[in-house]
């Protein structure tokens, strides 16, 4: 397993990440983390690897876009000194071009997302063992449907960064098209976008696979 005892993992990213955390940063007792990806993440490395103690912190808040993820970045990612950065962000970038057509201020292109995006990496490439870039998703299996067709652009953008940079890309987009291939996407989300504790769980396993991570261990 990649991570060592007393690591801190700070996780970034809107309300996919958020899920009722405490803002600007969750972590600790009760239902600071929240209830996402991130929860399931921490519990399945507290269960399967009791021996290392993980610093697991949400730094997710709903509704941000690459944008607004980026002008608070100093503040809830970098200044918290992690050992390794999750970046999970984009959908809102999408979503306000389709939910909001005539605010074009809010919507951000794919051009200012890359920028946006790698900046984020280049801020705390230097100083962490590792980032992840988890891709942004829309829960339709239909690739010609508008907002899945915009939202491969960004997931695309993420692959390339991850690239070039040497993170570590998690491709949620392609988890959930193989998932809704088999079962419809309001099992998971009616929005198709916001999952349940299904699709918290299907996010953390996608995540782990990225990390030596045993179930048995």
């Amino acid at each position: 397993m990649i991570f060592e005892s007393m690591d801190r993992i700070v996780f970034a990213g809107d309300s996919v990440t958020d899920m009722g955390s405490k803002n600007p940063v969750g972590e600790g007792l009760f239902d600071n983390v929240g209830r996402s990806y991130v929860r399931v993440i921490e519990n399945l490395l507290a269960v399967c690897y009791p021996e290392i103690k993980v610093r697991i912190t949400n730094s997710g808040i709903s509704g941000n876009t690459s944008r607004a993820l980026l002008q608070r970045f100093d503040r809830d990612v970098v200044d918290l000194k992690p050992n390794w950065v999750s970046i999970c962000i984009g959908i809102n970038d999408v979503w306000r071009q389709f939910d909001s057509p005539a605010i074009p201020d809010e919507q951000i292109m794919p051009e200012e997302y890359e920028r946006n995006v790698e900046s984020m990496i280049l801020k705390v490439k230097d100083s962490v063992k590792g980032i992840f870039l988890l891709s942004p998703y829309y829960m339709e299996p239909n690739r010609e449907d508008m907002m899945r067709k915009r939202m491969d652009e960004y997931v695309a953008v993420c692959k390339k960064l991850a690239e070039k940079h040497g993170c570590i890309f998690v491709d949620f987009q392609r988890m959930y098209e193989e998932y809704c291939s088999v079962r419809h996407s309001s099992y998971v989300a009616w929005d198709r976008v916001h999952p349940n504790q299904v699709g918290a769980t299907l996010m953390a396993r996608e995540f782990l696979k990225h990390c030596d991570f045993d179930y048995n261990h």
